[in-house]
């Protein structure tokens, strides 16, 4: 079975101490759901762009957010169906988390819809590799720099899965959330298991781990910016293990890093709204139902509901929306804005 090799420095120990300080303030910290919204929406915006980007994508970080809007940009096909699987992927990360145990089809479909209408040949979503392939990068002029050959194509599925047993070990199962996600984040790539969107698939991997292990259930924290910052330090912390050895102590430093900076400017963000006046004046944290949440969420996109675009959206009746919207003003969630046909809710 596969084990990874790495060992536990000081580097790391001080990295998971910061992370976990940090992290304790972020969930701690007295939001109402509007904030909230705006730092998940944040988040989600933040990672489709950079891990998209790291790749070659030429979407801009406002056109990724328009898209999220669902507006329209101008923009190669392929670079925005790209950022638009990329949206649904991590929209809906809950849909990847395994009933039981991870098998190979969990990660078959993860790689299927973030790579759905993008590649050269579709036979290739959601597939393991079926020839040769190498990683590397475009530099400056446009040239292919080759920093890794992966395994042989006839070893990736036995790879994938003795990494799978691994992960379904309760020894890994009681490990730091972030050594995991950085673990299966190495060994995704390492692996390199599909034609392309290894790199995607990786990265989702990673933040799917953190979900299923309680680090970021909230999902405010956006690990991608990291590695988009300084792409030739993402691919020489990738590049930095000995092939022989597959020791990822130096990735796992890396990585840890890479998740204290975005859980530290997550805090910082946190501390400024919740430290404001208006944060301190009687709003507390409100839990808002399933159904509660998708009106702010959907008001947050677009400034408004009415009545009807909400019994449109939930298949229910104008009773049943009306104690719903009376429930959320009751919160301070939401208010009445106008009357008869022009009214309409909007956030407070």
């Amino acid at each position: 079975m596969y084990k990874p090799h790495y060992q536990i420095t000081d580097k790391i120990v001080n990295h998971l101490t910061e992370i976990a300080v940090a992290r304790e303030i972020v969930e701690k910290a007295r939001l109402v759901p509007k904030w909230e919204i705006s730092l998940r929406r944040d988040a989600l915006i933040r990672s489709v762009h950079s891990s998209t980007h790291i790749e070659g994508n030429s979407l801009t970080l406002e056109e990724v957010s328009q898209l999220a809007l669902g507006r329209e940009v101008s923009a190669i096909r392929k670079d925005k169906q790209e950022v638009l699987n990329y949206i649904q992927v991590l929209s809906n990360l809950e849909k990847y988390i395994p009933k039981d145990k991870f098998i190979i089809p969990y990660i078959l479909q993860m790689h299927r819809d973030l790579v759905k209408k993008t590649l050269n040949r579709s036979e290739d979503e959601g597939v393991f590799r079926n020839r040769q392939v190498v990683v590397g990068y475009k530099d400056s002029e446009g040239r292919t720099v080759v920093t890794f050959q992966p395994p042989r194509t006839k070893d990736v599925p036995k790879l994938v899965q003795s990494f799978l047993d691994w992960l379904n070990e309760a020894t890994a199962q009681l490990m730091n959330p972030v050594l995991v996600a950085g673990i299966g984040h190495y060994e995704m790539v390492r692996i390199h298991p599909f034609i392309d969107g290894n790199g995607r698939t990786a990265r989702t991997l990673a933040t799917l781990l953190l979900l299923l292990q309680k680090f970021d259930t909230k999902r405010f924290f956006a690990l991608d910016d990291y590695y988009d910052s300084d792409r030739m330090a993402y691919y020489a912390a990738l590049k930095s293990v000995d092939p022989k050895t597959i020791n990822i102590t130096k990735w796992i430093e890396y990585f840890c890093e890479g998740v204290a900076f975005s859980v530290n400017r997550v805090k910082e963000k946190v501390l400024a709204i919740s430290g404001s006046k208006k944060a301190t004046a009687s709003l507390e944290q409100v839990a808002l139902t399933k159904r509660q949440m998708q009106i702010v969420e959907a008001i947050s996109r677009s400034g408004k509901i009415t009545s009807k675009e909400m019994q449109a959206m939930f298949k229910i009746s104008p009773q049943a929306i009306h104690k719903e919207m009376k429930k959320l003003m009751e919160m301070r969630v939401v208010k009445l804005v106008g009357s008869g046909r022009g009214a309409r809710y909007e956030l407070v």
